[in-house]
């Protein structure tokens, strides 16, 4: 039974994917990392920004799922388990490359101010490419926040650095992201 990312969320399929990995069975290892390693594969890419770090910090990643399988005890959380640990070795590798998260405990975080986008040519091309110019703090925050779903305090224990700090980061690369695609939008 070959399981792929569309049909990994029937529970049936996961548990059974999971128990033949926990006794051993190499094809249902490779089963495993061939349903999840593409949608991890985007998150490390989005996080990192580069295609060489995403792939390092995606097998670094699967090489702690595969080594701690036998520790998850539910099955059908092993979508967001795996994630968890994706995102954890994203921010291991960032921390590495020191990534600065600028501290703002003591700013007022304006209410977001409401931008006409009508103005703005929004395709996802360049939305990615602002994104991936952004520097790698409001980059991380950016993708914690809006495709990863984690909340402002999640992020800022995951970054042990202040809820406000997260908010005042995501507000920025929001702004920021805006500005580059203006810039680019005017240089046509």
């Amino acid at each position: 039974m070959q399981a792929s990312a569309n049909n990994l969320n029937n529970t049936t399929i996961t548990d059974h994917l999971v128990s033949r990995c926990k006794k051993g069975d190499t094809l249902a290892f490779r089963e495993l990392y061939n349903a999840y390693s593409g949608a991890m594969y985007n998150i490390c890419l989005r996080m990192t920004g580069n295609p060489a770090d995403a792939e390092d910090t995606l097998q670094e990643a699967f090489m702690q799922v595969f080594k701690n399988l036998e520790r998850l005890e539910n099955a059908g959380s092993v979508t967001a388990w795996i994630k968890r640990i994706v995102v954890n070795h994203c921010l291991s590798h960032l921390r590495r490359k020191k990534v600065y998260f600028e501290e703002v405990d003591n700013i007022d975080v304006e209410e977001e101010t409401i931008v006409d986008e009508g103005d703005f040519a929004w395709t996802v091309a360049a939305i990615k490419d602002a994104i991936h110019v952004l520097p790698n703090g409001y980059r991380t925050v950016l993708n914690l926040y809006l495709f990863e779903e984690y909340s402002h305090k999640e992020i800022a224990s995951m970054l042990d650095i202040s809820e406000s700090t997260v908010k005042t980061q995501y507000m920025r690369a929001k702004d920021k992201v805006r500005q580059i695609i203006q810039q680019k939008k005017m240089i046509r």
